[in-house]
């Protein structure tokens, strides 16, 4: 059955090739005119697990509590403090310029200029709370009087520290943004947001007496995706060293051009694909075109590997490429079939930004099939060869590829157990060392980005002179229905509240706390002569209730405005993952230990209240994952070769690569995110290829009745030299990327060049020596299946 149909499609694509290239040639010209208008897309619900505990609670009360999608600009003087009517006139200017941005939430807007920012006054008629800038003080009335009272004032409301440096140099303007702008209804481009930021606040404010800096997950993203065109130039040089080895490899440059055409070819497709179904591409997901694109070189070399072996073997251009099409069609198509299954099984991942990166290196995949397995030879059959080329060819493959007949040698008994045995041993090191492998960022700041970027900079600037950290976790304390009406004068559920935040106070990893229960007590002391003896939540229900709505009004973010919903803020020194998991832990434990009639504690908002629900996602999802593409691969080999052993000769070396991968990760301390995670994938899918490619040869020769040894050195001269040339030529393009200005894109430089080449030393050692194992010890009865059109 299945070789009919390869002889059908054989026919059919070589019978009719030219209206066949054609009509790629038009869909390549309609693709790319659709990829040309392809953009970068980032949006901050896109990274929102979808139904997670904490997510479902952000969700509910992000409208009435603090959000998690944070815009925070400092305005620091270079030289002195920020009391001075230059600097001060400064930040009113940056709080406007801000206010009318578009995504803002106006009524979150928070600086020193706002009308939401207040000081508490005890006078002798009683406690009086006012505006620290009040509506009279306007920039031309900043004298050293005014300016003096407004400093008192800041240190008054207790906004030293907050919204003004510890050392007073600077002042925060911080600001909610929604991912639908209000006034447009359209989704927010945060990378034409992020422009705006440097036009309309840094580049005008910015001079040689302020400094304006500016983070937030928006600025962060805009980041990233200026850096585009880095991530461009690395693939432009590692396109360029591929070439080159390529040539290397077979003296041809139309052999040379030709893997490389129709992968190119394939990144069109996707991009134009993309844009076809209303994606644009995210800059955390730029690599994936790029890496599919390296999964079509690896294919390629394949086809060239095996094209080259026939035409040195006197077969014409034309039937060497026939049976190219028809010798690689199962192995490759299998490959990347278990590639794209890998890719689908990221779809289960509850997450929009990876089922969207799922989905653009799925199609990235699927086009592969076409491109590189059936375009490709179909187009090298036009090749005309002369005697000569054929004989340096074969001359240079006898030459290269001498040294793998002592490689095949470890299929000899005595040789496939010590392999094996070392397999295991390093399987279980790899395996005990990538215990406790880090889920989430390790680093602060934008780990995507360098240290030394301008961003991270300012993170660090900011989280020096602030005591309220930028990271935060926001616990929700909500009163169930039955006690709305009391809510507002229940002083237990306030002392309840204010017993966690204390506690949380002293957990590692809690910079700071903030409640209404908090405020309060402050309001307290101010209504009893400031005696500290007064520092507590009052227990007369009436008084409480008067003095709950005069807090609730002055201070956002806090309370609902019925009572009902109250959020504390656990201010945090970064988002490590470690940071946020230890937070969250105690959050549960204090949960699980205390209760209080009527009153659900509930996690989480914030952003890192986002993150830790990210991380959970992605720690949940990573073995159910890898068990299903594992699944996926061992179904594919079985139908193909109806044999059990191979379905163990394919998975065990990879399964080995993928532990020392991550062990590898561990070290590098390369956490696993929603970036780093397809990227595990694809090696995972790299991998597969070597080990299809290698095995299927072993097939061929062991279905012609070979024994098992001569069979593996024939298969490792015929494909082996192909593997290992591949696996270096890709080492040394993605190697490029350890340069790049993107620690993401250097980090997975590093993490691929090392997946490529531990992958392919596995597939030349490992699966052997299990191939050799289990024909020794479960010996076949006959030849090895192969469909009778493969055994060529």
């Amino acid at each position: 059955m299945l070789s009919r149909l390869i002889t059908r499609l054989e026919a059919a694509l070589f019978g009719h090739r030219l209206p066949f290239l054609l009509v790629l040639a038009a869909f390549t010209v309609g693709m790319g005119m659709l990829g040309a208008k392809l953009k970068f897309e980032a949006g901050f619900e896109k990274q929102l697990p979808q139904g997670h505990e904490y997510i479902k609670t952000f969700e509910q009360y992000r409208d009435q509590l603090f959000g998690a999608n944070r815009l925070t600009i400092a305005v620091h003087a270079r030289q002195g403090d920020i009391w001075n009517a230059g600097a001060l006139t400064q930040v009113l200017k940056v709080t406007d310029a801000v206010t009318y941005l578009p995504g803002v939430n106006r009524t979150s807007v928070t600086s020193l200029w706002t009308p939401n920012v207040f000081f508490t006054e005890i006078t002798e008629d009683g406690f009086r709370a006012e505006r620290v800038a009040g509506g009279d003080i306007v920039p031309e009335k900043l004298t050293p009087d005014v300016i003096g009272k407004v400093r008192e004032r800041a240190v008054a409301g207790g906004h030293i520290g907050t919204l003004v440096a510890r050392d007073q140099s600077s002042a925060l303007i911080t600001a909610e943004l929604t991912d639908v702008d209000a006034r447009t209804g359209k989704k927010l481009d945060y990378v034409a947001f992020n422009r705006l930021l440097e036009e309309k606040i840094r580049r005008p404010f910015e001079n040689d007496k302020v400094e304006i800096q500016i983070i937030g997950f928006a600025k962060q993203t805009g980041d990233i995706a200026d850096r585009a065109a880095d991530v461009a130039r690395f693939f432009g040089i590692a396109f360029l060293l591929t070439g080159l080895a390529v040539y290397w490899y077979c003296r041809s440059i139309r052999l040379t051009l030709l893997p490389l055409a129709c992968s190119l070819v394939s990144l069109v497709w996707q991009f134009g694909t993309l844009r076809l179904l209303g994606y644009g591409l995210d800059p955390l997901a730029i690599l994936v075109p790029f890496l599919v694109f390296a999964i079509g070189v690896s294919h390629g070399i394949q086809q060239i590997n095996f094209i080259v072996r026939e035409v040195a073997h006197g077969t014409d251009s034309a039937m060497a490429a026939r049976r190219s099409f028809t010798g690689l069609l199962i192995p490759g198509s299998l490959a990347l079939v278990t590639a794209l299954a890998s890719f689908i099984t990221l779809i289960l991942i509850p997450i929009p930004m990876i089922r969207e990166l799922a989905i653009t290196a799925a199609i990235g995949v699927g086009y592969k099939i076409i491109t590189n397995l059936m375009m490709l030879p179909v187009a090298a059959s036009y090749f005309r060869f002369t005697p000569e080329f054929a004989n340096r060819a074969l001359a240079r493959r006898e030459r290269h590829s001498g040294w793998l007949g002592a490689v095949a040698r470890i299929a000899q008994p005595r040789n496939a157990l010590i392999v094996t045995l070392a397999g295991a041993v390093i399987f279980g090191l790899a395996f005990w060392q990538s215990q406790g492998r880090h889920i989430g960022s390790l680093q602060a700041g934008a780990p995507e980005l360098r240290a030394d970027s301008r961003y991270n900079l300012d993170v660090a600037a900011i989280v020096n002179r602030f005591d309220v950290g930028l990271d935060w976790l926001t616990v929700v304390f909500e009163a169930t229905p039955e006690r709305k009406g009391e809510v507002c004068s229940r002083a237990d559920e306030l002392l309840f509240i204010d017993d966690f935040a204390w506690r949380m106070g002293s957990v590692p990893g809690v910079v700071s706390t903030d409640s209404l229960a908090a405020q309060l007590k402050l309001y307290n002391v101010g209504m009893n002569e400031g005696s500290p003896k007064m520092a507590t939540v009052t227990r007369d229900p009436r008084g409480l209730g008067s003095q709950f709505q005069g807090v609730n009004n002055r201070i956002a973010g806090l309370s609902s405005i019925d009572c009902r919903v109250q959020g504390v803020n656990l201010y945090l020194p970064d988002h490590r993952a470690t940071t946020i998991k230890s937070v969250v832990s105690a959050v549960k434990d204090f949960r699980d230990a205390n209760r209080l009639d009527g009153v659900h504690v509930r996690l989480a908002s914030g952003n890192a209240g986002v993150q830790a629900a990210t991380n959970e996602v992605l720690e949940a999802s990573e073995l159910p994952m890898m068990l299903y593409v594992y699944a996926a691969i061992l179904i594919l080999v079985f139908l193909v070769y109806r044999d059990w052993r191979a379905m163990i000769a394919c998975c065990l070396p990879l399964t080995v690569a993928t532990w020392i991968g991550y062990w590898f990760m561990k070290k590098l301390e390369i956490g696993l995110t929603v970036a780093t995670l397809p990227v595990m994938v694809l090696a995972v899918g790299v991998g597969v290829d070597y080990a299809f490619y290698i095995y299927n040869r072993l097939q061929v020769q062991l279905a012609h009745g070979l024994a098992f040894t001569r069979a593996l050195e024939l298969a490792m001269k015929e494909t082996g030299l192909a593997t290992v040339f591949t696996a270096i030529t890709l080492s040394v393009g993605v190697a490029t990327w350890t340069f790049s200005s993107l620690k993401f894109q250097a980090d997975m430089g590093a993490l691929l060049t090392f997946m490529f080449i531990v992958n392919m030393v596995m597939a030349i050692t490992l699966l052997p020596a299990f191939a050799a194992m289990l024909e020794k010890f479960f010996p076949r009865r006959g030849p090895a299946y192969m469909p009778e059109i493969l055994k060529h």
